[in-house]
């Protein structure tokens, strides 16, 4: 154990200066991994100094922290699921979905719809929300305008087409995230939350649909001379990794395992069918000294992540030997008293505070894990239920407020697209944040759920799911 100046709430100020520096740098417009990394640092700087034991053991005692199996474990999964994403990326998958969607002749508010269903394919196959923002905001924002599509609801099927494909990805950052805190398998996880995401995705479908369409008068042919630039069936042919990735997952093997046969399925099909050049995939330039292609650049993508889980881990094991985190815990165990859909509404209300102030999705899913592990372990519940309680509030959250990193990075990509058509107005994030339709119906799935006990399952003494508590 370690001893701190305050006594056991002493041992929760590194998270706490941690959480209160992301809100701050968040709402000062100014978000970015390497200012989170700053504020952890500087959290497990100042627990240095209220610490009243040895400052060595303190020291000594972060790196037994990053050392934990669960910040490893997602570290390297994240390297395998950003090169899968990266090569899917450079081969044209995206612009494959756009084409699909520009051949559909859709307009309005059917657009919209077939906007929402793309994105979220997008994102279950690539596992990046934020990614699923960009490339469609750049690709089907200026084309849904010339075909009637309302700007506001369009933003807003991106962003939830977004949201969808982060909660259910097998290869999502939160996804590997939500289940590894609560030291449990990929694939099952995924299973066991398709029912929440198809809940919530339905309703949010139909109501893009009847309301999505009060834009501009449509143009067929400006629309398709516009898509005829960026858009290109080929890339539909990538959907087959992706469906072989998620089969092999939703069978029983690792996640590795399934994501080294997709990456290389990819890659395959990349170069047999000139997909994509060689050097989009891998390059060596002596000239620079550097290496770079999609594989590459899908590790370096999660590298700051890398080491924001390792510094937000080391500080959830000092809350632990310092007594914090037991403190949390006994609140939360006297506010749910025997009540397990108490304990569940407060491990939502948990999950949905941190999002809402935490810019970076994954990092306040990784705040939170620990606490929703010991408080699910409480009272028995399965991990399965407590990653979906963790990631489907995460990922809702992340795409909803006008200050969540994935709202920010769809609006940038619009306002640089002002400058290149006349027509493309961009939609200011406080404008679009009560339409990101998926994102609030998922989050109220999970609070009913939290409630009623729907979905609800329990962890018999052999690991397997029961009905009942044991």
């Amino acid at each position: 154990t370690l001893k701190f100046y305050g006594g056991r709430l002493g041992a929760a100020v590194p998270l706490v200066f941690f959480v209160v520096w992301a809100i701050s740098i968040s709402v000062a417009g100014a978000p970015s991994e390497h200012g989170l990394i700053l504020g952890m640092v500087g959290g497990l700087t100042i627990g240095m100094v209220l610490c009243r034991s040895r400052w060595a053991d303190y020291a000594n005692e972060i790196f037994t922290g990053m050392a934990n199996p669960v910040a490893t474990v997602t570290i390297v999964a994240w390297f395998w699921a950003g090169m899968f994403a990266q090569v899917l990326r450079v081969g044209g998958l995206v612009d494959g979905l756009v084409w699909l969607g520009g051949q559909s002749g859709a307009t309005g508010g059917v657009f919209v719809g077939a906007t929402f269903l793309l994105a979220a394919t997008f994102g279950t196959a690539v596992g990046t929300g934020y990614g699923t923002a960009v490339a469609f905001c750049t690709l089907m924002y200026p084309a849904g305008l010339i075909l009637g599509a309302d700007p506001v609801w369009l933003f807003a099927a991106i962003l939830s087409g977004a949201a969808f494909g982060d909660n259910l990805a097998p290869v999502s950052d939160t996804t590997v995230v939500s289940a590894t805190t609560q030291e449990t398998d990929i694939p099952g996880v995924v299973r066991s939350r398709v029912k929440y995401a198809l809940i919530a995705a339905v309703p949010a479908l139909i109501l893009f649909v009847l309301l999505g369409g009060d834009g501009m008068a449509a143009d067929h042919a400006r629309a398709a001379e516009l898509l005829s630039n960026t858009a290109r069936p080929d890339g539909l042919i990538l959907l087959v990794p992706f469906a072989l990735v998620i089969y092999l997952a939703l069978s029983g093997y690792h996640i590795l395992v399934s994501l080294s046969w997709g990456i290389a399925t990819a890659v395959l099909a990349e170069l047999v069918l000139g997909l994509a050049p060689p050097e989009a995939i891998l390059f060596f330039d002596p000239a620079t000294d550097t290496v770079g292609g999609a594989l590459v650049d899908g590790i370096a993508g999660y590298l700051g992540l890398s080491i924001l889980i390792l510094l937000i881990v080391a500080a959830g094991h000092l809350m632990r030997l310092g007594g914090a985190l037991e403190a949390m815990i006994d609140a939360l165990k006297r506010f749910a008293r025997e009540s397990v859909s108490r304990a569940e509404a407060a491990m939502w209300g948990i999950v949905f505070s941190l999002n809402a102030f935490i810019t970076i999705n994954t990092a306040a899913e990784i705040a939170a894990g620990p606490v929703i592990s010991r408080l699910g372990k409480r009272f028995k519940l399965h991990p399965y239920r407590r990653a979906n309680m963790l990631d489907a509030v995460t990922s809702a959250i992340g795409y909803i407020f006008p200050w969540g990193g994935g709202v920010l990075i769809g609006y940038q990509t619009i306002r640089t697209l002002e400058s290149q058509y006349d027509f493309v107005q961009a939609v200011a994030p406080t404008d679009v944040w009560s339409y990101v339709l998926h994102g609030w119906f998922l989050a109220a799935v999970m609070l009913i759920a939290a409630l009623t006990g729907f979905g609800r399952t329990y962890e018999a003494e052999d690991g397997s799911e029961s009905k009942t508590p044991t």
